[in-house]
């Protein structure tokens, strides 16, 4: 069985005052691994766009960002990071309790 799969959110903003949060998913073996490696994807992705060059894409790992917006910026310090959970998926986590048969 492979890693646990990971989602980290992190608040974004601009200096015209919009914000929101930009989502990371991938495995990782714990929280702190899930967000160190969205923050490395998302600053390959950046020093690709700053460089002309285009976004690396999906890693090896699974790990990758699509793009990057000059002018957002990412509160790395107040990203969090949890197990993710599809809400597609036909088998759902049993203490969801939002789901009935």
């Amino acid at each position: 069985m492979g890693l646990p799969y990971y989602e980290v959110d992190v608040p974004i903003s601009t200096a015209a005052g919009l914000s929101g949060v930009h989502v990371f998913t991938g495995p990782a073996d714990s929280r702190s691994a899930a967000v160190r490696i969205a923050h490395e994807v998302y600053d390959a992705a950046r020093a690709a766009q700053e460089a002309g060059l285009e976004v690396p894409g999906k890693r090896p790992d699974g790990w990758g960002a699509r793009g990057y917006r000059p002018g957002w910026e990412l509160d790395w310090p107040a990203a969090t990071a949890d197990r993710w959970n599809n809400p597609y998926r036909w088998v759902r986590a049993a203490d969801d309790g939002d789901f009935d048969l």
